[in-house]
């Protein structure tokens, strides 16, 4: 043995050992807190500084897409709830509306009041858990408590509607599957009128706070350029001076009929994008109220009037043999919608959320693709993180509102 190394140790001497600089390669992930789901980073590190940044995702896969493809389009329709899980109404509604366009249905004024309450509702009760996972993230764990106190009420109102509290399948093809219950406006209003308080003890506890401030002003600074580079939307878009909303820019539902502010800023950092958020909380209130007095002047349809697609109404199928026979059809074999292709964008509370639907007139979509802004904004991160600190990694994310339920398709 040490004839050998005597003859291979001119060899070994000319092998570098050490590396000749000082950066470090770490895994931060999967399992981490700010991603809210399975997202690995590989840092390469200069010291504190991260010099590069890689996302690696993939570990939530499910194939949700290709699932999409082999169920009939009502049976998909609990499936997306499963993408941005934290607001579920909004990617029921997505997908419906998609369907939808596809179809050519109009849908009664009623069903898209009371479509657009659930929308604002889930808007109000998702930025609130992420101003509250956001400020445990940084250390302010206080704000987490207070926080999901307030989302609890609004759970409870999503929960009076269709009986569940996270995955809600609340918004159906054509309409809504049930008028709003006896009371719920009035406690919508109570919820609402609560609403300020709860909104203004967070800011009381965080604007001014200096820690806060320090962790969050001038962290993460999404540019003009950038937001464009990788087709930013929603708040990671309006932070850096784009006044860009598509309840505004392409109404859908009765979003031209009521009155709200798109709320926008130029400074781009993870400030901003928190103001953003709490702006938006008081919009979405504000659109609440006028619908509440919508509501009260439509007549009852709730569903779109469609035997060719939508199943007649419950009464009429208890008592008519055709209803009935078109119901087991719909129910065990599907509609069959025109051949063509369609895609519908809407405003989810992250931001652009889109069905891209091809139809070859089959019960089943022939391909469909979904467009979702955490995917996106995920992939901002390796252009953002770098210059930064390792300790501003979880801010940034964490500012970023990405779910991994819609990037690992």
């Amino acid at each position: 043995m040490a004839q050998i190394y005597t003859k291979l140790k001119p060899q070994f001497e000319n092998i570098a050992f050490e590396r000749d600089d000082d950066k470090m390669i770490l895994n931060f992930g999967p399992q981490h807190p700010s991603a809210h789901g399975q997202l690995r980073l590989i840092l390469e590190l200069d010291g504190e500084i991260v010099v590069k940044a890689t996302p690696d995702i993939g570990y939530l896969h499910r194939g949700v897409e290709k699932m999409a493809e082999n169920m009939i389009y009502n049976e998909f329709l609990p499936t997306t709830d499963r993408l941005d899980y934290i607001n579920a109404t909004s990617n029921n509604y997505a997908f419906a509306l998609s369907v939808e366009k596809l179809l050519g249905l109009e849908i009664p004024r009623r069903a898209q009041i009371i479509r657009m309450m659930l929308l604002e509702l889930n808007r109000i009760i998702s930025h609130i858990f992420f101003i509250s996972v956001h400020g445990m993230d940084v250390g302010a764990l206080s704000i987490m408590l207070y926080g999901f106190k307030e989302r609890e009420y609004g759970l409870d109102l999503i929960e009076d509607y269709c009986g569940a509290r996270l995955t809600h399948s609340s918004i159906r093809i054509g309409g809504v599957p049930l008028d709003l219950p006896k009371d719920w406006c009035e406690h919508l209003n109570i919820f609402l009128d609560r609403l300020p308080k709860e909104i203004g003890i967070i800011e009381g506890l965080l604007e001014k706070n200096r820690i806060w401030r320090a962790r969050l002003e001038n962290v993460g600074v999404v540019t003009k350029d950038l937001a464009k580079k990788w087709a930013l939307s929603g708040v990671m878009l309006r932070c850096c001076g784009y006044k860009w909303d598509i309840r505004k820019e392409e109404p859908y539902e009765l979003y031209d009929e009521v009155e709200f502010d798109i709320p926008y800023a130029n400074d781009g950092d993870s400030y901003a994008r928190y103001l953003l958020y709490m702006e938006e909380i008081r919009q979405s209130s504000r659109i609440l109220r006028q619908l509440i007095k919508m509501y009260k002047d439509t007549s009852p349809e709730i569903m779109a009037d469609c035997p060719q697609y939508i199943s007649a109404p419950k009464e009429q199928i208890m008592t008519q043999n055709y209803s009935l026979m078109e119901h087991f059809v719909l129910v065990a074999q599907g509609m069959r919608p025109p051949i063509g292709e369609v895609y519908v964008p809407t405003e989810s509370p992250k931001g652009e959320l889109g069905f891209f639907i091809n139809s070859i007139g089959e019960p089943y979509p022939y391909r469909l693709k979904i467009r979702t802004p955490s995917f996106f904004h995920t992939g901002l991160l390796q252009d953002l993180l770098p210059g930064h600190y390792l300790a501003d990694v979880v801010t940034i994310v964490g500012s970023a509102n990405i779910i991994f339920g819609e990037i690992d398709r």
